[in-house]
């Protein structure tokens, strides 16, 4: 071992061995060591700065070399930054705990809640930054908390928010045709409860255009991957959470319905299309007059429709009614779930012209089918592209690990062969929280599916930390 005086009186034991402990940790007096280095370099201590600098790159390769030989050989965690993290030295104090931790991979939030983590002077997109403190116009914290993050070895994710779109784009007058609504003149303003959440039409080609600039401004920055969140409709309480009608959908803007105009197949598919949309259902009667008024054509056809064979000749109109009702209901669900599949497509495209992977986070039970429902946000992840990295938020409460359990296997059964699947986990470490097991015990329940998870992540460093999230929170 060597030994060092420091200013200040500092004495610093540095151990030549590895400093790793479980869980790929850094050791306990290898953290306070490179703390201790840390203030005395923020206070111009070059020899201080130059030691610390080196430990960074020690903490880097032996946690990564820790990593590849133990289960999950990707550990992340969730990080959502403040204007206070400006402060010197702030980023550093974070990354290095989060590599202390002995994750390899951080989650940066970079647009949420109607707001993006670009500098004010350099923000070309429709969203206000998120970082708006008076002289800080041109700190670019995004791109501060990537590179800090890969000086310590992390692959940096940017993370964002996708169809909520947030409440500061529904205050734009020219942007209101982007917004979803649903057959009862309802945007998402009014049926979830927080009053911030505002989810676009998925169809609409202003929203497409917006969203895309903005990505390709945060991947201007180059971080290591990027994770789309909210690649849904509103999740809507009580029996609002379960969609049973096609007033329930978020269908009744114009590009939505344009685009599911286009979809139809002949002008009998089209007008019924339309009648369904307009009351909700169709008649006998709506049937017999579509056959009059396009005697040339024989079925109603839309994409994805085989009606039975002969069915117009031996069928009367009565007798085809209730199918044809179910085969419009299952076309405009499919329809908004289509939607959001191919939103989340675009979203990525630039990340994958820069062969930077993406992902998508998702609910494992937001695709289910309840009685003769959907799931109110109609989240079609098991249709998501295998060339996304999946990311199901498997944080079902049940006070042990089963439900959790559960959830995974689910997604795994439904992923295509080669799908990297990345479970997020929510909780604490060394305690439970919320009703739910500690960290430890939840990634020992998911042990069990290696080699087909490689990777999980932690929801959120405020959960690990929550006396150091706040006092950043508000600059205490």
């Amino acid at each position: 071992m060597t030994f060092s005086i420091l200013p200040f009186g500092f004495w610093l034991l540095e151990p030549a061995q590895a400093q790793v402990t479980e869980y790929c940790r850094i050791s306990s007096t290898a953290v306070k060591t490179k703390e201790n280095l840390r203030l005395l370099a923020l206070k111009g201590d070059k020899d201080a700065n130059r030691r610390y600098q080196q430990l960074i790159q020690k903490h880097a390769k032996e946690v990564q070399q820790c990593r590849n030989r133990t289960w999950p050989q990707v550990q992340a965690v969730w990080l959502r930054l403040y204007a206070c993290d400006l402060k010197p030295g702030a980023i550093d104090q974070i990354m290095d705990r989060v590599i202390n931790d002995g994750y390899n991979q951080v989650y940066l939030e970079a647009f949420y809640d109607g707001r993006v983590l670009l500098p004010a002077a350099n923000n070309p997109t429709v969203w206000p930054s998120a970082i708006r403190n008076p002289g800080a116009e041109k700190a670019d914290l995004l791109a501060t908390a990537i590179k800090k993050g890969k000086q310590r070895g992390l692959k940096v994710y940017t993370w964002l928010y996708t169809t909520n779109f947030g409440y500061s784009y529904a205050l734009r007058r020219d942007r209101e045709s982007a917004i979803a609504r649903n057959g009862k003149g309802q945007t998402s303003l009014y049926v979830v409860n927080d009053g911030n959440q505002v989810f676009i039409d998925p169809y609409n080609e202003q929203a497409k255009r917006d969203y895309y600039r903005m990505v390709q401004e945060i991947l201007r920055r180059r971080p290591d991957g990027v994770l789309f969140d909210y690649i849904r409709y509103p999740r809507q309480a009580g029996s609002d959470s379960i969609a049973t009608k096609v007033t329930d959908l978020w269908l009744f803007t114009k590009a939505t319905q344009e685009a599911l105009f286009r979809r139809a197949q002949n002008n009998k598919g089209l007008e019924l299309i339309r009648r369904f949309l307009g009351k909700g259902y169709i008649t006998a009667g709506d049937i017999s007059e579509v056959d009059q008024l396009y005697p040339q054509e024989s079925e109603p056809l839309w994409q994805g429709r085989t009606p039975p064979t002969q069915e117009k000749s031996l069928l009367s109109a009565n007798e085809r009614q209730p199918l044809i009702q179910t085969e419009l209901w299952l076309l405009t669900v499919a329809h908004a779930m289509q939607g959001i599949i191919d939103f989340v497509t675009l979203a990525s495209l630039p990340a994958k012209q820069l062969g930077i992977p993406s992902g998508a986070v998702f609910f494992p039970e937001g695709n289910q089918v309840v009685g003769q429902g959907y799931d109110s946000r109609l989240q079609p992840w098991d249709q998501f592209p295998s060339s996304l990295q999946w990311h199901p938020m498997s944080y079902a409460n049940c006070g042990n690990v089963n439900c959790i359990v559960e959830q995974v296997q689910r997604v795994i059964s439904l992923a295509k062969p080669g799908t990297q699947i990345i479970p997020a986990l929510a909780g604490k470490w060394g305690e439970p929280v919320s009703n739910r097991p500690s960290l430890e015990e939840q990634m020992q329940a998911l042990q069990q599916f290696a080699p087909k998870l490689k990777g999980v992540s932690h929801f959120a460093y405020s959960w690990q930390y929550p006396d150091h999230d706040s006092d950043r929170k508000f600059c205490r």
